[in-house]
């Protein structure tokens, strides 16, 4: 079950997080829930942005050629 919550908010700032969401591809709702799990201490969310984060950071390295199957599974 979902409950709708009305937010009192300046208009300038509620612009702003409207203008980040759309260039992260989100909604409000979807940054609030999100911020509603991080701060009851779901740390599942918070983790997965953090691997998203990372991965973003990293996307320039290449090495340069394909691994096999053995070789990504070599310990």
């Amino acid at each position: 079950m979902q409950t709708n919550v009305t937010v009192k908010a300046d208009d300038t700032l509620i612009e702003k997080a409207k203008e980040r969401a759309r260039k992260e591809n989100k909604t409000l709702d979807c940054l609030f829930n999100e911020w509603l799990q991080q701060y009851t201490g779901n740390v599942d969310t918070n983790t997965a942005k953090e691997f998203d984060d990372f991965m973003d950071r990293v996307k320039y390295a290449n090495p340069g050629r394909t691994f096999s199957r053995e070789e990504m599974n070599a310990r």
